[in-house]
C-alpha cells in the first residue's frame, strides 16, 4: 500500500503530533511545481530544506525525550522490583497483587519501547520516501545533502539492546515471583558437543525490536557475565571459515553430503579476546542414525597460527589441560582426537581462511537449561579473508586485522564485504521424542514477524556472494534476495499490546504494516509478496539437485515441498495451514548466468537398493523369457522356431534396456540431478514384444496345421 496510508494507519495516539508531516511535505512539492510551471527554483529548494530540517529537529528531540523517559521508568521499576523481592524473606512478604502490578508496569514499558522503535522506523522511512519523491519530481538532488543531516541527528540509530537486557532481567524476576531459574549462564559455552533441533528464520529490520520484546516475556536474555554492565561488543560473535580454492567444504555443506564438514575459528566480543574456539560442524544424514553435531576445543590466540600450520602439535596444545586434571582423561582424549582430525584436514587439503561472519547476537535461554534456546543475530556481515585473487587479505595470519567489530566496516572495499539485509533467528529445541514445543514458540514461528528459511548458512551465503568466480552452485535463497519478506499481520491480537488498549493507536487495523510503496512504485510491481516459500525444497527427500530453472520441476516436487513445510512447523499441520493457506508459491526464479541453483537433498541407501531391485526384477523377467525361448527351440516343432527367435530377441532387448536404465538412474542419483526418473515406455514396450512373440507363436502353429 502507499506509504502515506501506512503512516496514517500506524499512528500511535500519544505520538500523533511528532510524526513526519509527510502529506504536507508531499503537497509542498506538488504546489511548488504547479505554481512555477513544473520548474523547481533555488528558493523553493531552500524553503523545502528548511521545512525538512524542522521536521528532523522535531522527531529527533521527541525521540531523545521519550528515550530518557523510558530509562527513568526502567530505573524506577528496578528499585521497586528489588524492594519487593527483598521483602520475600521478611515477616511481611509481598502480596501477589504487588507482583501483578509490577508485571503490568513492565509490560507497559515494553510497549513503550516497541512504540518508540516503530515510531523511529516509520519516520526514517518517511524521510527516505519524501527525499526520493523530491529528487524524482524536482530534478534537484537532495539525498546526499540531507543524509549528512540525518547522520548528525541519528534518531533512527538508537540501540535498544541495553534496554532489552535490563527489562528482561526485571521481567524474569517478576514473572518467577522472585525465584528465577538458577544455573550456569555459560552452560552451553562449556559444552563440547551440541545436538539440537534447529530451525532458522529471517527477520526484517522492522520487526527486530518487537520480536525481542515478545521473546523476553517467556525467556530471559542470556547474559554470560551478570556482574558487568552490558556493552555493545559483548554481543559480538565473529567466525573465520576455512576452505581451499576448490571450495570443497562449501560444496559439501551446500549439497548436504553425508559427513560434510565446516571448520571455523570463533571468538566472542572484541578483537582483544584471547580465547579462540576451533569448531567443526559435521552433517549426518538421518538414515545413518546419527545426528549432526558441532564439536569444539579452545586455543589461545597467540597459538592459532602455529596450530593451523602444524608447528604447534596436539599434545602440546593439551599438555596443560592434562596436568590440571579439571577434565577427565576420557574428555581430554576426545578433544585431542578432534584437534588431530581438524589439524590433519586443514594441512592435507591446504585450507586457509576464506570468509568471515560477524553479527551481534541476542540469546534467550534459561540459565543452565538448553531445552529451548532462541538467538537473534543482527548486523550480519560477511567479509572476504581469502587470497584467491592474488591479494592476501590476512597477510599470512589466521584472520585479517584491518577490521574488528566496528560494524558496518566502512573501511572495506565493496567487493570484500556483504552486509546481510535481515536478522537471522534460530530456534533450537532439545525436546524428547513426541514432546511438543511450547505453544508460544509455535505462535512465534507462525507469525508475520519471521520467514522460514530452512538450512540457511552464513558460510554458504558469504561464499556464494563474495566469491562468485569460484563457485558454480548457489543456494536456493540467493536468487530471491530482492523479494520483500514482510507480511501482513494474520493475527491482529498477536504482538506487543498494552493493558490500556485505548492508548495503542488511532487505527485498530495493523494488517497493512507489512510493506509500503509510493504511487510510482505501485505500477508494475509484483515482488512485494511474501518470500517465495519454495524455500521448503531445501531438505525435501526428492532426488533433486541442480537446475537452472526450478519452475521446470514436476508438480510432485511441489507436493513434497509442501509436505516438508508441514514438517518444518514441528509436525503440526494446523499451524502450517495457518501460514500456507492462500500463499502463492513463487516457482519462477532463475540462477544468474553461469550459475546453477543447488537444492540440497538427502539420498538414502534405500534409493539405491530400490534401483537395484528394479534392475533385478527386469533380469528375472529376462530369464523367464530366455527359458521360454530355449524350450520352444529344443522341444517345439519347426513352426515354433520363429516364435523362439522372437522370444530370444525380446530377452536380449529386455536385458540391454534394463541395464541402460539402471546405469542412467544410478549415475544421475549420485549426481543428484533433477530429472524425470519415471520409466514411461520400457514396461509398455516389453509387454508389447511379449504379446507379439506369443501372437507369432499362435500364428505359425495355426499355419502349420
Amino acid at each position: 500500500m502507499k506509504f502515506g496510508e501506512t503512516l496514517k494507519s500506524s499512528l500511535i495516539q500519544d505520538y500523533n503530533f511528532y510524526y513526519i508531516n509527510y502529506e504536507d511535505l508531499k503537497y509542498a512539492i506538488k504546489k511548488g511545481l504547479a505554481t512555477n510551471q513544473d520548474r523547481w527554483s533555488n528558493t523553493l529548494e531552500e524553503e523545502f530544506l528548511t521545512t525538512l530540517e524542522n521536521e528532523l529537529d522535531k522527531i529527533h528531540s521527541f525521540t531523545k525525550l521519550k528515550l530518557t523517559e523510558i530509562n527513568r521508568r526502567i530505573k524506577d521499576s528496578e528499585r521497586l522490583v528489588y524492594e519487593v523481592v527483598s521483602a520475600l524473606n521478611t515477616p511481611n512478604p509481598p502480596l501477589e497483587e504487588e507482583f501483578q502490578d509490577l508485571e503490568e508496569e513492565l509490560s507497559d514499558i515494553i510497549a513503550d519501547v516497541h512504540d518508540l522503535a516503530k515510531f523511529t522506523r516509520l519516520n526514517y522511512t518517511g524521510f527516505q520516501k519524501i527525499i526520493k519523491k523530491h529528487d524524482k519530481l524536482t530534478g534537484f538532488h537532495l539525498r546526499p545533502i540531507f543524509q549528512v543531516r540525518l547522520e548528525a541527528k541519528p534518531f533512527f540509530k538508537d540501540d535498544y539492546d541495553p534496554l532489552v537486557v535490563k527489562i528482561s532481567k526485571l521481567y524474569d524476576l517478576v514473572r518467577t515471583r522472585g525465584n528465577p531459574v538458577q544455573g550456569d549462564s555459560s552452560a552451553g559455552g562449556s559444552q563440547q558437543n551440541f545436538v539440537r533441533q534447529t530451525t532458522k528464520y529471517w527477520v526484517h529490520p522492522d520487526n527486530i525490536t518487537e520480536l525481542k520484546l515478545i521473546v523476553l516475556k517467556h525467556l530471559p536474555v542470556l547474559v554470560f557475565n551478570a556482574n558487568k554492565e552490558f556493552e555493545k561488543e559483548d554481543s559480538a560473535i565473529t567466525s573465520i571459515y576455512y576452505d581451499n580454492k576448490a571450495m570443497d567444504l562449501y560444496y559439501g555443506r551446500l549439497r548436504k553430503d553425508e559427513g560434510a564438514e565446516a571448520i571455523r575459528l570463533r571468538w566472542y566480543g572484541s578483537m582483544k579476546s584471547d580465547t579462540i574456539f576451533v569448531e567443526r560442524k559435521t552433517h549426518r544424514e538421518d538414515w545413518t542414525g546419527e545426528k549432526s553435531v558441532k564439536a569444539r576445543f579452545s586455543l589461545k590466540e597467540k597459538k592459532v597460527n602455529d596450530f593451523m600450520s602444524g608447528k604447534f602439535t596436539v599434545p602440546q596444545a593439551f599438555e596443560k589441560m592434562r596436568k590440571e586434571g579439571k577434565k577427565s582423561s576420557q574428555e581430554v582424549a576426545s578433544l585431542e582426537a578432534l584437534a588431530e582430525e581438524v589439524q590433519y584436514r586443514v594441512l592435507k587439503d591446504r585450507m586457509r581462511p576464506v570468509c568471515r561472519s560477524f553479527y551481534n547476537r541476542t540469546a534467550f535461554q534459561l540459565p543452565g537449561d538448553a531445552r529451548v534456546r532462541i538467538s537473534l543475530d543482527t548486523e550480519l556481515t560477511m567479509v572476504r579473508e581469502d587470497n584467491f585473487d592474488g591479494h592476501d587479505r590476512t597477510n599470512s595470519n589466521w584472520r585479517r586485522m584491518d577490521i574488528g567489530v566496528d560494524y558496518p566496516f566502512d573501511q572495506l572495499p565493496p567487493k570484500d564485504v556483504c552486509r546481510f539485509p535481515y536478522a537471522v533467528l534460530e530456534v533450537k529445541l532439545q525436546t524428547q521424542m513426541g514432546q511438543e514445543p511450547p505453544q508460544w514458540v509455535r505462535d512465534l514461528v507462525s507469525s508475520h514477524l519471521v520467514e522460514a528459511i530452512p538450512k540457511f548458512s552464513k558460510f554458504i551465503h558469504g561464499c556464494a556472494t563474495l566469491l562468485p568466480d569460484y563457485v558454480d552452485l548457489i543456494p536456493f535463497w540467493l536468487p530471491q534476495m530482492d523479494i520483500d519478506i514482510r507480511k501482513p499481520k494474520a493475527n491482529l491480537e498477536y504482538g506487543i499490546t498494552r493493558a490500556n488498549i485505548n492508548n495503542a493507536s488511532l487505527g485498530d487495523d495493523d494488517s497493512h504494516e507489512g510493506g509500503y510503496m509510493d504511487e510510482e512504485e505501485l505500477m508494475g510491481t509484483s515482488n512485494n509478496a511474501p518470500f517465495a516459500r519454495v524455500a521448503a525444497t531445501a531438505t525435501t527427500p526428492l532426488l533433486l539437485g541442480t537446475n537452472r530453472n526450478l519452475a521446470s520441476q514436476s508438480s510432485s516436487v511441489w507436493h513434497q515441498c509442501i509436505e516438508f513445510m508441514r514438517e518444518t512447523f514441528m509436525g503440526d499441520r494446523s499451524e502450517f495451514n495457518k501460514v500456507a493457506d492462500g500463499t502463492v508459491f513463487s516457482q519462477e526464479f532463475h540462477a544468474p548466468p553461469g550459475k546453477e541453483i543447488c537444492v540440497p537433498v538427502r539420498v538414502e541407501p534405500k534409493v539405491y537398493f530400490a534401483t537395484e531391485r528394479t534392475f533385478l526384477s527386469w533380469l528375472s523377467i529376462s530369464l523367464i523369457l530366455s527359458a521360454t525361448s530355449l524350450t520352444l527351440l529344443n522341444y517345439g516343432t519347426n513352426s515354433a522356431l520363429t516364435a523362439s527367435i522372437m522370444f530370444y530377441l525380446t530377452t536380449v532387448m529386455c536385458v540391454v534396456y534394463a541395464t541402460g536404465v539402471y546405469l542412467f538412474r544410478i549415475v544421475n542419483i549420485r549426481k543428484k540431478r533433477a530429472i524425470d526418473y519415471e520409466d514411461k515406455y520400457g514396461p509398455k514396450a516389453i509387454c508389447g514384444l511379449i504379446a507379439l512373440s506369443c501372437l507369432f507363436s499362435f500364428a505359425f502353429k495355426a499355419m502349420e496345421k
